[in-house]
């Protein structure tokens, strides 16, 4: 985030930007606005693997009848909608309060929290405070979610091809968490760009107030730093949701086999 949001010349790279962090504010200065992805991702992801069950089933007609692969990507995007109901505010909180670089040595106003700085938001922009770049976070996780189930379902049909005669529900954990990954990483594929507008929009000085603040947002990206801008921090995301995804895609495939051998 913090690559995404600060002007050309801050950080030279991930690992310049990583030793900067620590040096000035130690180990801890890794793990700010943690609270706010780490208070909400049950119910984000909860909302988000319901949307997308509810989506696949919406087209199929039951849950029995296999999703084909257009199926499966209109059923990630309709749940990126869902989802960005929850996730614009923790989004919001999380990157404004990783973003605070060395804010105590610039005089600036350092929160301790997500609620401490969610009262600030609320008490100064009123509502708009908290839902500070909606549109840009479901201009976001259309095409994220897309890709991000799609590129699950796709390695996940290719491996139960290759391993268990087509039959997925064969699948052991590896192929299940190495299916997630590529589902990662093509989450990143699809939308990074969009991911980092979305970013610079939080991080401003005050809410939009008009709907073309997206396209606005990418103009000032392209005059400041050029096409690199939109790429900012694209390999840390990319490496960190390797192991993400594909534990998030295997323990929710083994939970839902798990649940469903207890109902038959």
């Amino acid at each position: 985030v913090r690559m995404q949001v600060e002007k050309a010349g801050m950080f030279k790279g991930p690992v310049d930007c990583l030793l900067k962090t620590v040096k000035n504010e130690g180990i801890l200065g890794l793990y700010k606005g943690m609270a706010s992805p780490l208070v909400g991702i049950a119910a984000v992801n909860s909302l988000l693997f319901w949307a997308y069950s509810y989506g696949k089933t919406l087209q199929t007609g039951s849950p029995n009848i296999t999703p084909t692969m257009s199926q499966i990507a209109l059923a990630g995007a309709g749940a990126g909608v869902v989802n960005s109901v929850l996730a614009s505010p923790v989004e919001l909180l999380k990157v404004r309060l990783q973003v605070q670089y060395n804010a105590a040595a610039r005089g600036a106003e350092v929160f301790r929290g997500p609620i401490p700085l969610a009262r600030h938001l609320v008490q100064q922009f009123g509502a708009r405070g908290i839902a500070w770049g909606f549109w840009a976070t479901v201009a976001r996780e259309i095409p994220a979610y897309a890709a991000f189930y799609s590129g699950f379902e796709f390695a996940k049909r290719r491996f139960a091809d290759l391993l268990t005669d087509g039959d997925a529900s064969k699948l052991s954990p590896l192929p299940l968490m190495l299916s997630g990954s590529l589902g990662g990483v093509s989450y990143w594929v699809a939308c990074y760009p969009l991911d980092v507008i979305k970013s610079r929009v939080q991080n401003s000085s005050a809410p939009p107030r008009r709907m073309g603040y997206i396209a606005e947002t990418a103009k000032n990206i392209m005059a400041e730093q050029g096409l690199k801008g939109f790429f900012r921090g694209f390999s840390p995301s990319v490496i960190r949701s390797i192991p993400a995804a594909g534990v998030t895609f295997a323990t929710y495939e083994l939970v839902m086999r798990a649940l469903n051998s207890n109902l038959m």
